[in-house]
């Protein structure tokens, strides 16, 4: 069993980087958010949310999912979803990501490391309903902390990502509510410093209507 433990405090080695990789989104004090930062809330949202979701939720295998998701950003970094908008980029970042779960795999061995595996492909793959809640709140969570953070901290592009977080939340009626409450939460902090949302809103249906939506 020790040779497996020191696998384990290897892999913990390498989660440590989670703690200073630092992510596209800024805190209400200013200082830049790291993924572990982002998992945690992550993980807190499920907790709290959890009694109102349409369906049972098996939360411990929830909970996993959430905590493995981005751990394959220690090795291969935290690639904001802006520099991933054409095939060739998403491309790029599944390879390093897969490469990095394979790695993870091997290192821990057959029993724990498949277990990873699996729950990994499994978030990825939404094709559970843990996984779509875990995928919800990982877009959720991050539109929560831009609406923190100050204005000038967000790109243009961000802007128009406000609207688009219904396309992981319609299959639950209580995401669907979070998810609105969270957009018009960005839609005041959007008018207030003047800019006209309206126009936002067609600006993604043009893109839409042309295939090219992010």
């Amino acid at each position: 069993m020790k040779n497996e433990l020191k696998k384990v405090l290897e892999v913990l080695a390498l989660a440590e980087k989670l703690k200073f990789e630092l992510r596209h989104s800024w805190l209400s004090n200013g200082r830049q958010e790291s993924v572990a930062e982002h998992t945690w809330r992550m993980s807190l949202m499920a907790v709290l949310l959890e009694p109102y979701l349409d369906q049972k939720l098996d939360m411990a295998r929830t909970l996993k999912m959430i905590i493995v998701h981005d751990l394959v950003e220690a090795e291969a970094g935290d690639i904001p979803a802006f520099n991933v908008l054409d095939a060739s980029a998403k491309e790029l970042k599944q390879a390093k990501e897969q490469q990095a779960i394979e790695n993870l795999r091997q290192q821990l061995g057959p029993e724990i490391g498949q277990h990873i595996y699996e729950l990994w492909y499994e978030f990825e793959d939404k094709a559970t309903y843990e996984a779509k809640v875990a995928n919800a709140l990982d877009k959720l969570e991050v539109q929560i902390q831009h609406n923190h953070a100050d204005l000038s901290t967000w790109i243009e592009i961000e802007h128009e990502f406000v609207f688009l977080m219904g396309k992981h939340t319609g299959f639950d009626s209580c995401l669907e509510q979070f998810r609105e409450l969270i957009e018009e939460m960005a839609v005041l902090k959007l008018e207030t410093a003047g800019i006209c949302t309206s126009s936002l809103r067609e600006r993604i249906a043009k893109k839409a209507a042309t295939g090219s939506a992010s």
